[in-house]
């Protein structure tokens, strides 16, 4: 690809670095505790057409951006590979379920969840900008099944989840639901 690609397709691809210079491989390298205390490289994994109110140096979705990953199997590749990767952070596995893609808890799951699983924690915004980057760039499916498994969480964690952040979960599968 040209090197004209905005920057998070040059990411993706494996071509070029964030802002802070890390690659996608380096990212996917990182174990649990990295994951957690890096705060910087979620919206270059997963994101959005608004911009971050955390980190100003995160790319932006455009027209052109989603339209390239909705087009572009390899770019949806890498995209999954991420989103596995933080299913394993959040304690929970992707499988498949007769063609369906379906999110199941890991063995690891409770330990898992001490990283999330808190009133207030910084995880459970991240988890709505996943499900809201999945369904932009074309990965509805998966989006769906990692809500189905959020919601069963929530069924027995509803008072630390809280009903405003399972609303925005919702919000952000629900909102792209005619993409």
């Amino acid at each position: 690809m040209p090197a004209s690609d905005p920057p998070l397709l040059r990411f993706y691809r494996g071509e070029g670095p964030d802002a802070e210079g890390r690659f996608l491989r380096d990212i996917r390298a990182w174990d649990a505790r990295r994951l957690e205390v890096v705060h910087d490289y979620i919206q270059w994994l997963f994101p959005l057409r608004a911009p971050s109110a955390f980190n100003p140096n995160a790319p932006l979705l455009n027209d052109e951006i989603v339209a390239r990953f909705r087009a572009d199997e390899a770019l949806r590749a890498e995209l999954l590979a991420s989103f596995r990767q933080m299913l394993g952070f959040y304690g929970f596995n992707l499988r498949d379920d007769q063609g369906q893609p379906a999110v199941a808890l890991a063995t690891d799951a409770e330990a898992r969840q001490d990283n999330w699983l808190e009133l207030g924690n910084h995880n459970l915004l991240r988890i709505t900008r996943i499900l809201d980057c999945l369904c932009t760039l074309g990965l509805r499916p998966q989006a769906e099944a990692f809500l189905s498994a959020l919601e069963g969480i929530y069924t027995d964690h509803a008072h630390t989840i809280g009903t405003r952040t399972m609303t925005f979960w919702r919000n952000a599968v629900n909102k792209n639901s005619l993409l």
